[in-house]
């Protein structure tokens, strides 16, 4: 009885994390309106305060063109996949200590899942 119960809260657990992992992208975008004060997405956009976010998942961090990156985010080696989005997103100063990035973070999971489905359908330039 005791292993039916450890196996159905781990199953709960499963699934709870699996329907947070799910981002809207819609939802996303709308999340994302506070990122634009420093970032933009497009086929217009520039870089400015941030690099452009066209095309991150995936790309390698600190190596955007055209924006002058700290020395602590060029080398720290990270690869902007999901999971280390995610946790970048919610704390950037604890990801990347020394990065210039002012903005303390992204609490709600579900939020940061939002903005990392939507970032994922930024392509430009």
């Amino acid at each position: 009885m005791k292993a039916i119960k450890i196996a159905m809260v781990g199953a709960a657990l499963v699934w709870s994390a699996s329907a947070y992992a799910a981002g809207d992208p819609v939802k996303g975008e709308q999340v994302f309106k506070q990122c634009k004060i420093c970032h933009q997405v497009g086929p217009t956009a520039k870089p400015g305060v941030g690099p452009v976010q066209n095309n991150v998942v995936g790309s390698k961090a600190g190596s955007r063109p055209g924006f002058n990156y700290s020395d602590a985010m060029k080398n720290s080696g990270l690869t902007w996949d999901e999971a280390t989005l995610d946790k970048y997103l919610e704390n950037p100063k604890a990801v990347v200590p020394g990065t210039k990035m002012v903005f303390v973070g992204l609490k709600n999971p579900q939020d940061r899942a939002d903005v990392i489905a939507f970032l994922a359908t930024q392509h430009g330039q």
